[in-house]
């Protein structure tokens, strides 16, 4: 479905051929042995030989066939009319692995792989971590959709999850294939046994949506860029106080537009560490949203600024902020 335009797929009648079953391709090697069109009974198959056959054909008739027919060339070759198991397995060094890198299943195991991880399965994740590796998939193609996952599925539940992604991105990167194996297994283990939360994921996609819908309104006076000259005349930054001049760090103040004033993306889970976020996140929302004071007139102090009240400072000197000409 992947590799075909879409004018050319509505023209076409689409089948979706679905995998054998074992003892179909039972079926078909033991008329392939005796067969005139096959082999004619120049040799047999040993039992374990068989087994093997169905195993690495995958649900592929054709692969057994192909399989088969380079096993009997070997025992024909050596003088022997039995193809047993030792004789099978030199001539089929590698079983066949049911994978297109261009097609269906190159979406479908890469699809599988995520789910996995998402599900919490390590077993499956990494049984089809393999698949993708042993079909000579692009390394670069898995550590991207890693580092995908340890954003969308498991995020601040345990953000060290993102640093492992990472860091087997780069691995991969640095030695190649195939021992780029390794680092892309570590992270896939790592992510699938993590906690999980799509609580940024949710977060940013409702954020998302309501710049989409129009809810982006005027940046608030205090926090727009005051770094020209004509900036101050309209009062851009003067009212922002700087939260590293208070002894928490954090004052009450107006950061989002006012449509968006209250408004929560970020909803924390309990899972993993994300859990600790919760109190924290209600005790900053608490102070961020409580109304700034109003300053009365006996109140003020020199330079009629209200006394107690610190803006950013002016330069780099104090509190080891940044000039106030550059704004936050």
């Amino acid at each position: 479905f992947f590799s075909v335009v879409s004018p050319l797929l509505s023209r076409s009648l689409v089948l979706a051929l679905q995998p054998l079953t074992d003892d179909d391709i039972r079926a078909v090697l033991r008329r392939a042995l005796t067969s005139e069109r096959g082999l004619d009974g120049a040799v047999t198959l040993t039992e374990e030989a068989e087994q093997h056959l169905v195993r690495v054909a995958g649900g592929d008739a054709r692969k057994a066939l192909t399989a088969l027919e380079s096993g009997a060339g070997a025992a024909r070759a050596a003088g022997a009319d039995v193809l047993d198991l030792a004789t099978l397995e030199t001539a089929v060094a590698q079983a066949a692995v049911r994978y297109d890198r261009q097609g269906d299943q190159h979406y479908d195991v890469a699809s599988a792989l995520i789910k996995s991880i998402r599900g919490s399965d390590v077993d499956a994740a990494l049984h089809y971590l393999a698949r993708m590796v042993s079909a000579g998939e692009d390394p670069r193609f898995i550590a991207r959709r890693l580092v995908i996952s340890a954003s969308e599925d498991i995020g601040m539940a345990d953000p060290s999850a993102l640093l492992t992604a990472v860091a087997a991105a780069d691995a991969v990167a640095f030695i190649g294939m195939p021992e780029g194996h390794f680092p892309l297994a570590q992270a896939v283990v790592h992510l699938a046994t993590a906690p999980k939360s799509n609580a940024v994921t949710v977060g940013i996609s409702e954020s998302m949506a309501d710049v989409q819908a129009g809810l982006a309104g005027p940046v608030p006076p205090g926090l727009r860029d005051a770094h020209y000259a004509a900036a101050k005349k309209l009062g851009h930054g003067k009212t922002y106080d700087y939260p590293h001049a208070h002894p928490d760090g954090v004052v009450p103040q107006q950061y989002p537009p006012d449509a968006l004033v209250g408004k929560d993306y970020y909803r924390p889970t309990a899972r993993g560490a994300e859990a600790r976020l919760v109190e924290r996140l209600a005790k900053l929302r608490a102070i961020v949203r409580r109304q700034p004071r109003e300053h009365r007139s006996d109140e003020r102090g020199t330079g009629g600024r209200a006394a107690g009240s610190r803006r950013e400072p002016a330069s780099g000197g104090g509190q080891g902020g940044p000039s106030a000409g550059h704004g936050a």
